[in-house]
């Protein structure tokens, strides 16, 4: 029963997002799905209901100092990334493309100080622009298809403060493999680009999800790039 539910679901996804590449809004299958939910995470994939482990275990492992410090959380589905990261001291501005997501965030959290906002990866705030000193991008990428990666991982890298970090949760495919989704792994060519907009690789994570390579890369920005000025128009 479980397993005919999660290919139904599986099912569902992939005929969403098809939908929306095929209006040229790749991105725009992220609310129907939270609004069919109808506020059931067992109706979102990849809701878990607890901060990501991974993410859990980057803060345990290399835990460093939170205090006054900001963080973004890209596409911060049901909130609970957001909510760890502001519990150990983190300012945190969290946002999602899709409306009920948010709405669901804030009903989860009432008490929160996490800054929930709708928001678009492609049409960021412009203020956001080095900004942070922490930016957590969990698995949103790989939720979209190849054409748009690079204008998605170059607007996440400008959000990062100069000394800040980077962290990155996705999947991970070899250069020469065919990505087949959603989702869409990543591969080190795409990666690399983060490398050249200015952020450095400081370490990399391997874990094997249901046979599945999985990564999780910190890297740090160690300067400005004032030459990518177009970052975007404000968020909606």
């Amino acid at each position: 029963m479980f397993e005919e539910q999660a290919k139904t679901l599986r099912d569902r996804v992939a005929s969403l997002s098809q939908e929306a590449i095929a209006k040229k809004n790749p991105s725009g299958w992220f609310e129907p799905l939270y609004a069919e939910a109808g506020g059931d995470s067992e109706q979102v994939p990849w809701a878990k209901n607890q901060a990501h482990p991974y993410l859990q275990d980057w803060l345990a492992k290399y835990p460093s100092q939170t205090k006054g410090k900001s963080a973004l959380v890209t596409g911060c589905g049901l909130g609970d990334d957001a909510e760890i990261l502001a519990s150990i001291g983190y300012r945190v501005t969290a946002f999602d493309i899709s409306s009920s997501a948010i709405a669901w965030c804030k009903k989860r959290f009432p008490e929160s100080t996490v800054d929930y906002q709708v928001g678009d990866l492609f049409a960021l705030n412009s203020d956001w622009q080095n900004k942070f000193d922490l930016v957590y991008e969990c698995r949103n990428i790989q939720a979209l298809p190849l054409n748009v990666r690079s204008q998605v991982i170059k607007a996440i890298a400008l959000t990062v403060a100069i000394k800040g970090t980077l962290l990155i949760i996705t999947r991970h495919r070899d250069n020469d493999t065919i990505a087949d989704g959603p989702p869409w792994a990543l591969s080190d060519q795409e990666l690399a680009q983060f490398v050249n907009l200015g952020l450095s690789e400081i370490r990399r994570d391997r874990f094997i999800e249901s046979g599945i390579q999985q990564h999780r890369i910190e890297y740090s920005q160690l300067r400005d790039i004032p030459y990518l000025l177009d970052f975007g128009q404000t968020a909606k």
